[in-house]
């Protein structure tokens, strides 16, 4: 990580404990500093552990925030942090609130998605917001001739702060080769939020939210993610055991 602001590790990647991340972002703006956010979860944090590409990206971002709940149950009961969950998803919209609320003009891009679905979020947000500047979108599926031609039009354009949605790691890979297009930009890798905000999907009911079982939801929404969803216990058991062994070491190392 490129910056120390109350940076903590879980299972030897950065997460940042603060209290305010969408100031702390307006400020980065306000600076002109940019900077890639990363949105870490449990199955990032195991994909991370086979992937040292991956894993290499998240330590270098500006930003790693706590948005899956074993992240955040692991800064609480291994670490002692006081921490809250904070969902990539509800992150990038209230930056989207505060940056239509600035009136500054500041410049956003939306890329990834179906054919159709970044330009159908837009439109969503340009309703609630009407002062918000959304300058372009491009869906995620594209020929290699067409994403040279979405480089070259980032460059062109440099908008203020750039929405991924290509899933991980892809978003998170593709924003660590792409962001010196925008160097002054903000870049989130948001994962399936277009779907949501373009009425495709919907998020979790609150009470299953509340009882850290998101997950669950979305293996309803989606089966076919189950494989992917056995990282949850995997993180857990990794966690228990990095845990233990800490508390092992320090206790050792006291005379």
């Amino acid at each position: 990580m490129s910056e120390s602001h109350g940076a903590c590790s879980v299972l030897g990647l950065p997460v940042n404990v603060m209290s305010n991340y969408s100031a702390w972002l307006l400020e980065r703006l306000q600076q002109g500093s940019g900077g890639h956010v990363v949105t870490l979860n449990a199955e990032m944090t195991m994909q991370a552990e086979r992937n040292t590409s991956l894993a290499k990206v998240i330590r270098g971002a500006e930003l790693v925030i706590p948005d899956g709940a074993g992240v955040v149950l692991y800064l609480k009961l291994m670490l002692g942090q006081k921490v809250q969950r904070i969902p990539g998803i509800e992150l990038a919209e209230e930056l989207l609130r505060s940056l239509g609320a600035e009136n500054k003009d500041n410049k956003v891009f939306f890329y990834g998605g179906a054919a159709g679905i970044a330009t159908k979020a837009s439109e969503l947000w340009q309703q609630e917001v009407p002062s918000l500047n959304v300058i372009g979108t491009c869906s995620g599926y594209h020929s290699p001739a067409e994403e040279e031609e979405l480089r070259q039009t980032l460059s062109q354009l440099q908008p203020d702060v750039v929405f991924v949605g290509l899933g991980v790691p892809r978003q998170e890979m593709w924003i660590d080769k792409n962001r010196h297009l925008c160097p002054q930009a903000i870049w989130i890798g948001v994962g399936g939020s277009f779907d949501i905000w373009a009425g495709q999907k919907t998020r979790a009911p609150q009470w299953l939210a509340n009882n850290n079982l998101e997950w669950l939801y979305r293996l309803y929404q989606e089966p076919w993610r189950w494989r992917r969803m056995l990282a949850l216990p995997e993180f857990a058991l990794k966690a228990l055991v990095f845990g233990v062994s800490q508390k092992l070491h320090i206790s050792q190392s006291l005379p």
